[in-house]
């Protein structure tokens, strides 16, 4: 599954003093270009989901600072294969990232049947969200699909910060939290939580050595 699109990222230097512990940063990506100012009904923000899932990052953003100092520490960059993840990552990161992998969408958002009733976007994702949690609806992905999937994510990048190494992921909001929980399962410590929003990240270690 994992689709390498450039050679894995240099080691710490040498002279780089041991921290005793692994690290996992999880950023979710930044402002997507598509607008949400719209009010749609459920098949069209059927549609919008899927044009979402296929737009780049909005104009005119910037890096914020502290993800930038992340940055300068990441010894290995991954990123979701939708394009919004990608970009974000090149921003941050001024290249590629070392990992592409679809193994880090977010998981799957159907809209659920209000007849002719229309909604803002952010509303319709709330909406969608709780149906699909709770399997009231079909989907692409149901929710023990997607529980899986974190699972192997969460493995993926735990076995990848082994060594004292920092591992940074670019991914989405609803996805991370997922894999979050199942990091904390693992026995890693969230160490710092800026929350949801674009560009915002989540910080997990763990000792070296620890399981």
């Amino acid at each position: 599954m994992n689709d390498a699109r450039s050679k894995s990222a240099d080691r710490w230097p040498s002279t780089r003093k041991a921290t005793g512990k692994d690290v996992i940063v999880i950023v979710r990506h930044g402002k997507p270009a598509l607008s949400r100012k719209v009010r749609l009904n459920w098949l069209e923000y059927r549609d919008w989901w899927k044009a979402y899932d296929q737009s780049g990052l909005a104009e005119g953003q910037s890096v914020p600072r502290k993800l930038q100092a992340v940055m300068t520490r990441a010894d290995r960059v991954y990123a979701s294969d939708l394009r919004r993840a990608v970009e974000t990552a090149v921003a941050a990161a001024d290249k590629a990232p070392d990992i592409i992998d679809p193994m880090f969408r977010e998981a799957a958002l159907p809209s659920p049947w209000l007849g002719p009733i229309k909604l803002r976007p952010k509303s319709w994702g709330t909406l969608s969200r709780i149906v699909w949690f709770h399997g009231l609806i079909n989907s692409e992905e149901r929710v023990t699909q997607a529980r899986a999937r974190a699972k192997i994510a969460a493995q993926t990048l735990a076995d990848a910060a082994a060594g004292e190494q920092m591992i940074v992921l670019f991914a989405h909001g609803w996805f991370n939290r997922m894999v979050g929980t199942q990091l904390r399962r693992r026995g890693w410590k969230m160490t710092k939580n800026q929350g949801d929003l674009h560009w915002k990240y989540r910080r997990y270690e763990r000792t070296t050595g620890a399981n």
